[in-house]
């Protein structure tokens, strides 16, 4: 089997490569692409899981980076267990080839629990104070102890929120590197954020990006080289391409305007009540499912957001199927923003009503997803007073709300989850191995049997 490095650049699409990344730029020129027609959604757990699997997310079920669990009657994102995939993996078919394999995940998605020999993922603590304090989960669990000794604490808050920077990535591809050097594994699958930050805070304003561009070209080549030294395939991929946009929109504020959100008021400040409502939106990037309650609703429902600004298409029945996205997990009705859009979680009409979490950075308690997250108030000239006194608040023990998050959705200027309109802005597939053949454009599905050519073929 051959040593293969597979390294998931978040974002990279053709339109990116070029003056500001000129390795990755003469990676493609003296190697070999395809572009990738995204899988719907196009997003991180949804992309990954087709990856790995070869399937499409009505057979491996992942249907987005999060969906209704009606046995809870409870919206979750971001879960980790690897028990959530129900299609067997790439690493499980190359190990029943030779025993011999082995494969390393390092913050690809859905890392927990897995049956990959060595793993890394972000896994902060909670503690009982209030705190969350970075860390990550590994397996065997020494690595974590092993890599942080070495590196320093993984740095979780320059992974996701406001000081998202390449501070994230670079700690993963060192603990990649480490990791290597350690157990050799066959198959390493790695996962750069760094791109994902501005390219949604900005669009594709490269005055801005520019800086991000030549920051993750530099950890790449770092990466590319140490493997190039072993003589390994090398694969440079990416999930999705991500977009301008200019229109937000409340799918669950249209939703309420007909009554059929649940609305619960606790001290003064409100929360959706998922299991008791009739109609209620999960957001998710660019495409929506929408939950059902009340089923004779469906046709009415459809109506009303096909009517909505920025509503490309609202999907029920084979044309979910058609899409590949009929799973129990998925909405009744799937619903797809055009080029410029993109749905928010917001289920609010009063900002002062607003859930407590809606200004903090809280990926596990939004019934949606929410990248104003990476954002603080630029009109709040004390945020960065205000966040130095609330941590000094927490670390001498008193209980205390990170609240500096705005309700400002239009801050937002670049998303993805739909199909681009250009091809140019698709994922993309780069191999070092240019004796592999590869079409034009590849089906995202595809991409698993080219990564087990790379470790198979001679």
């Amino acid at each position: 089997m051959n040593k293969t490095v597979v390294i998931n650049v978040v974002g990279l699409t053709k339109r990116l490569i070029g003056e500001h990344t000129p390795f990755i730029k003469s990676f493609l020129e003296n190697g070999n692409y395809s572009l990738i027609d995204p899988v719907l959604p196009a997003v991180t757990c949804s992309a990954q899981s087709t990856y790995v699997t070869g399937k499409s997310p009505s057979e491996h079920g992942v249907v987005g980076n999060g969906w209704y669990f009606n046995e809870e009657c409870e919206v979750k994102f971001w879960r980790q267990s690897n028990k959530l995939v129900q299609q067997p993996k790439l690493w499980d078919e190359l190990k029943n080839k030779d025993s011999g394999f082995t494969c390393a995940n390092l913050f690809w998605w859905y890392n927990m629990y897995s049956t990959v020999d060595f793993s890394v993922t972000p896994r902060p603590n909670y503690l009982a104070d209030g705190r969350k304090i970075p860390d990550v989960y590994s397996y065997p669990s020494d690595i974590r102890d092993k890599l942080q000794s070495e590196l320093g604490t993984f740095p979780l808050f320059n992974f996701w929120g406001p000081k998202t920077s390449i501070k994230s990535s670079q700690w993963i591809a060192d603990a990649t590197i480490k990791t290597d050097a350690l157990y050799n594994p066959t198959l390493s699958l790695v996962y750069l954020p760094h791109l994902d930050y501005n390219l949604q805070r900005h669009g594709l304003n490269f005055d801005i990006i520019s800086k991000d561009l030549n920051e993750i070209d530099g950890v790449v080549k770092q990466l590319v080289e140490y493997y190039q030294k072993q003589s390994a395939n090398i694969v440079l991929l990416s999930e999705y391409g991500i977009t301008n946009v200019n229109n937000p929109i409340h799918l669950n504020r249209v939703l309420r305007t007909k009554g059929y959100l649940n609305i619960r008021t606790e001290r003064g400040l409100e929360l959706l009540d998922c299991g008791a409502s009739k109609a209620f939106a999960v957001a998710d990037h660019q495409i929506a499912h929408v939950y059902l309650n009340d089923k004779s609703l469906k046709s009415e429902v459809k109506r009303l957001l096909e009517n909505q600004k920025g509503v490309s298409k609202v999907l029920t029945g084979d044309e979910i199927k058609n899409m590949h996205l009929n799973h129990e997990r998925s909405g009744d009705l799937i619903v797809l923003a055009d080029a410029t859009s993109w749905f928010t979680y917001y289920f609010w009409n009063d900002d002062n009503k607003a859930p407590d979490y809606a200004r903090m950075v809280d990926i596990h308690k939004k019934p949606g997803y929410d990248p104003v997250e990476m954002l603080v108030n630029p009109k709040d000239k004390l945020v960065t007073l205000k966040v130095i006194w609330k941590l000094l608040k927490k670390k001498l023990g008193f209980r205390t709300v990170l609240d500096i998050i705005p309700l400002n959705a239009t801050l937002i200027k670049g998303s993805h989850g739909v199909v681009p309109e250009e091809k140019d802005d698709y994922p993309i597939f780069i191999t070092n191995k240019r004796e592999i053949a590869l079409a034009q454009n590849i089906l995202a599905t595809d991409v698993y049997s080219l990564l087990k050519k790379h470790v198979l073929d001679d």
